[in-house]
């Protein structure tokens, strides 16, 4: 049986995971308008994944006998200036929910819940991915610069997952 505190926290990070997806889902639609297919379709990709990290959350409160329940999600961020200024608000994002998941462990750690720890090991170790994933991103669009960026968007434009 899941606590009801790990169960509220729980149910904080899914509404933290629906917003990532709308924020991601956004960013498509602004680099798309923007002509940028590649990078929109990678962002798309990045918006069904913070998905499905909602969906796995809320499956393991239900299968530990707590509560799934989706409170309000708060709107997203609509345009930005440029790609670059995208993928830093991606970047910045990654690291802010890193910081969120860890503090979801260090909960199921003070409870010496070791089902809930780990369970959160597999999204720890996925944050660092996407943390580098994005970081890495940014670091190739301040190298290539404009000239290179279109191919840079047909590049990422291939990510199926």
């Amino acid at each position: 049986m899941i606590s009801n505190t790990l169960q509220d926290a729980f149910n904080k990070q899914i509404v933290e995971e629906i917003f990532s997806a709308n924020l991601y889902l956004s960013m498509s639609f602004y680099l798309e308008k923007e002509g940028f297919d590649g990078f929109s379709n990678w962002m798309k990709r990045q918006s069904e994944e913070e998905m499905d990290h909602a969906y796995q959350m809320a499956s393991y409160i239900i299968k530990r006998g707590g509560e799934a329940v989706v409170n309000q999600i708060p709107a997203v961020k609509q345009t930005w200036t440029s790609p670059l200024d995208a993928f830093e608000d991606a970047y910045k994002h990654e690291c802010h929910i890193s910081h969120l998941i860890d503090k979801l462990l260090d909960k199921a750690v003070e409870e010496n819940d070791k089902a809930t720890q780990d369970f959160l090991w597999q999204f720890v170790r996925e944050q660092v991915e996407e943390e580098a994933t994005a970081s890495g991103i940014v670091d190739r669009i301040k190298r290539m610069g404009d000239t290179a960026i279109f191919n840079l968007d047909q590049q990422y434009g291939s990510r199926m997952k």
